[in-house]
């Protein structure tokens, strides 16, 4: 195949990855086009066999790269954790019992850690999260 077929290729592909996101995917495959249209430009191409063989070869290792570098740089903490976060009781929280209590505007439904009344108006960190339900610790 002519080097400028292969850089077609490369390009399509590469607008393709821009046009429909598919982390990447196509954009590896874009890069082994191109790679395989340099080398067939600079004299170092061969038989079409071994252009298709490195064709596959270098999308196949760029793929592996882009999705390692993808995997590293993933968040490796929840986003919405609210552990640590400040709520404040509305509604009084009876020893054992389930109250209310405000975070970033929205009401939840909340109870003591460990069993402990907390009033109305107490600012409380937020132990833990279980469904929709906040327990929470006097601060």
């Amino acid at each position: 195949m002519a080097w400028w077929l292969w850089m077609v290729l490369g390009l399509v592909l590469a607008i393709a990855e821009a046009q429909i996101p598919t982390n990447f995917f196509l954009l590896a495959f874009g890069v082994g086009g191109l790679v395989v249209g340099a080398l067939v430009g600079l004299g170092f191409g061969g038989a079409p066999w071994l252009q298709w063989l490195t064709f596959t070869l270098t999308s196949v290792v760029a793929v592996l790269v882009f999705k390692k570098t993808l995997t590293r740089s993933e968040v490796t903490h929840a986003v919405d954790d609210l552990r640590r976060e400040s709520a404040t009781v509305i509604e009084d929280i009876p020893a054992g019992g389930v109250g209310r209590a405000e975070l970033r505007g929205t009401t939840w439904s909340a109870r003591g850690v460990d069993g402990v009344a907390l009033a109305r108006g107490t600012r409380c960190r937020i132990d833990r999260v279980d469904g929709l339900t906040l327990w929470l610790r006097a601060e």
